[in-house]
């Protein structure tokens, strides 16, 4: 068995014993993380894909060491420009063994899509028909107000008693 997690940006292939460097998480080492991001899992039976997580599934985990990956060396340079600068960086990583993969809790229930009304009980359910002819008729009649008013530009009018000059 094993499961794709998410976490810190990036994904891994993980299955039971497996020892992985993750970035920095919480927690002394001997502790036990949850891993609650799963992408996949394949139990043999064939592969459970979640969208984009899988319900239910976890990965368990145990902290071995808190240490810190080779350092990195930034260069930056503009050539004729006497423009040289150097930057080193070290990242923090937690060092994993993975104990467990756990498949199963409730599965939630499909979403609904976007702009739909629970109908209450004892009522009929509203006809999307005659909400869109509303809105449009709503639309039409602002319009209608707005361009019976004559447009203003900001500037004074010109009464004539100016000399230009």
């Amino acid at each position: 068995m094993f499961a794709v997690i998410r976490t810190g940006g990036k994904q891994y292939r993980v299955q039971k014993d497996d020892v992985i460097k993750v970035e920095r998480l919480a927690g002394e080492p001997g502790a036990t993380v949850a891993l609650d991001q799963v992408l996949m899992v394949d139990g043999g039976k064939g592969p459970t894909i979640g969208s984009p997580l899988v319900d239910g599934a976890s990965v368990a985990a145990t902290v071995l060491d808190q240490a810190r990956a080779d350092k990195i060396l930034v260069f930056k340079k503009k050539r004729r420009k006497n423009y040289r600068r150097m930057h080193g960086h070290r990242q923090d990583l937690t060092v994993l063994r993975i104990t467990d993969i756990t498949v199963g809790g409730k599965k939630r229930r499909a979403a609904k899509p976007k702009g739909t009304v629970e109908p209450e009980v004892g009522e009929d359910p509203p006809e999307p028909v005659e909400a869109a002819k509303q809105t449009s008729i709503q639309q039409s009649a602002t319009e209608a107000t707005a361009s019976d008013q004559p447009e203003t530009t900001g500037e004074p009018e010109d009464d004539g008693t100016r000399e230009n000059t």
